[in-house]
């Protein structure tokens, strides 16, 4: 007869989880601060504030200017509207469109991603084009006719300074509601946000040109434009090499 032999126990020890404590923590990519972003974000609505502010300024001395008829006062206004164009207006509209600019370059929110950043893109260079092309051009003419003791009232200048500080006061609504839906060229990948060094190079460059503006006496975007194309260049190649991965 066949003796039977008491099996064993299994000695082996079942697979367990790890402690929570003796795992290993996970690598994960350091995030980048947000304060150079955001310091951007309020240099441009500072930038735009002070843009608003000195065209509604400008808007009301020439209306001072066209509508008194001291010709003392007028040529007063009119030299007064002269100088705030260029030391205050046009660095300001520049420092402005280039932080904005800067921000759809350098963040998830593109140009041409959504619809209220491409109207604010095309309202900001309408506004630019008057400011230089109307504005700055007829201020020049009526700065030199006040030097000269005579002051003709130019319509266009009233009403170029008005449509300026509406159409930043749009903006501002379209900034805060952004209304409206994605645009039909809108890619499913965002654009990557850029690094620190580029936001502090957005940051540096306007101040650097609004001190060199009154250093020599007119509006000199030379770092701002420079900034600018570094941006974009490296944006660009960067965007197309996102898109062949």
């Amino acid at each position: 007869m066949a003796t039977t032999h008491p099996t064993e126990p299994d000695t082996a020890e079942p697979a367990t989880e790890p402690e929570p404590w003796k795992r290993r923590p996970e690598t994960r990519r350091p995030r980048q601060s947000q304060r150079p972003r955001q310091t951007l974000v309020w240099l441009h609505v500072l930038t735009s504030v002070g843009w608003m502010a000195q065209a509604l300024a400008l808007l009301t001395l020439l209306a001072v200017g066209f509508a008194s008829a001291d010709q003392d006062v007028r040529i007063a206004a009119t030299s007064m509207a002269h100088v705030l164009d260029t030391s205050l207006l046009a660095p300001l509209a520049n420092a402005s469109a280039f932080t904005g600019f800067l921000l759809s370059a350098t963040t998830a929110w593109g140009f041409f991603r959504h619809w209220w950043v491409v109207a604010k893109f095309v309202l900001t260079i309408a506004a630019l084009n008057v400011g230089i092309f109307v504005l700055s051009a007829n201020l020049n003419d009526a700065a030199a006719d006040a030097e000269a003791g005579a002051v003709v009232a130019n319509p266009a200048l009233l009403v170029g300074s008005a449509l300026m500080a509406a159409s930043i006061a749009f903006q501002a609504w379209l900034s805060v509601a952004k209304p409206w839906k994605r645009t039909p060229w809108s890619a499913d990948r965002k654009p990557p946000t850029a690094s620190n060094v580029v936001f502090g190079a957005a940051i540096a460059a306007p101040l650097v040109d609004i001190a060199l503006s009154v250093a020599v006496g007119f509006p000199a975007p030379a770092a701002e434009i420079v900034v600018l194309i570094v941006v974009l260049t490296t944006r660009t190649r960067r965007l197309a090499t996102a898109r062949r991965t």
